[in-house]
């Protein structure tokens, strides 16, 4: 029972009986014999083909939210057992959006590997809605995320301090000025992160101290990650507003430079979320370890 469910979670979460087979190491006549039992088992279809689509019924939207609490249940037994007897084993599963996968949160998981190496981490990448809604379906047990707004449904925890800075290449006519002003701020060509990213959140909130809005400012072009507007900005005399993270490199080759912005703050927090009333031991020791680089106390 508990591998057809196993079975029949991996594919309502792939909604492909072929990609299920291969994750699982077994044959697509095995996928569909284990689904054919269970459906039989509860006398009710759980998939409704289309070709070579498939969809979950309202039947099996419930098994796969119980399917999620069962197999949530199983992690936290493995790891407490095991930490019973001193030998941690388990699985988290973790999100972070952007800016954090990508500067903030390697060296943490190297960290954490090291005194944890028997504990697989799984990581997610995506803008900050991307990861609470990852969160909310339980895809994840716990995300670290920028942005202004917060869910009732999660726990937000303070992680770590980071500023947005305005940015251009050192090589930008617009370093002459000591300090730009708004009505500077409306003559520049901006790069901006995509709709549901923290940094965009944070950017539109702290705008509005100078009775800006993002209508006011001229937006050249949209792009999907931090990497790409760096990549940019070296190329053309667009600015972009980033986080310090996320520019180190760039600032110490002299590549990129900050500009100074008249009475205009961006500071904000990385936050660590989980469930609200959601507390279990694997999660508590990553935090735990993670903090501990910063020698933050969470």
């Amino acid at each position: 029972m508990d591998f057809r469910l196993k079975v029949f979670y991996t594919v309502a979460n792939r909604l492909s009986f072929t990609k299920a087979a291969t994750e699982l190491f077994i044959t697509q006549p095995a996928i569909s014999k284990h689904i054919q039992e269970l459906e039989e088992q509860y006398k009710i279809k759980l998939f409704e083909r289309n070709g070579s689509k498939i969809s979950l019924t309202d039947a099996g939207e419930v098994l796969l939210k119980h399917s999620k609490n069962i197999f949530e249940i199983y992690r936290e037994i493995d790891f407490d057992m095991s930490s019973l007897i001193n030998e941690r084993t388990g699985l988290l599963r973790v999100g972070a959006s952007t800016t954090i996968s990508q500067y903030i949160i390697p060296p943490l998981l190297a960290r954490f590997h090291k005194k944890m190496e028997n504990i697989k981490v799984n990581l997610l990448n995506g803008n900050t809605e991307q990861i609470e809604s990852a969160l909310l379906n339980k895809e994840i047990e716990i995300g670290i995320v920028e942005g202004q707004s917060k869910n009732k449904s999660i726990k937000y925890t303070q992680f770590l301090k980071d500023e947005l800075v305005l940015v251009c290449k050192s090589s930008h006519s617009l370093l002459n000025k000591d300090e730009c002003t708004p009505e500077d701020l409306k003559k520049m060509n901006f790069l901006i992160r995509e709709q549901g990213s923290g940094t965009l959140e944070v950017i539109e909130h702290a705008l509005k101290s100078l009775e800006l809005k993002f209508s006011d400012l001229n937006i050249e072009m949209q792009l999907g990650s931090t990497e790409s507007i760096k990549s940019y900005l070296l190329n053309s005399d667009c600015v972009a507003f980033m986080s310090i993270h996320a520019i180190e490199k760039e600032l110490k080759n002299d590549e990129l430079t900050i500009l100074d912005v008249k009475n205009l703050s961006l500071e904000r927090y990385f936050y660590i979320i989980n469930l609200q009333g959601k507390n279990d031991s694997l999660s508590n020791l990553f935090i735990k370890i993670i903090s501990s680089y910063y020698n933050l106390e969470l």
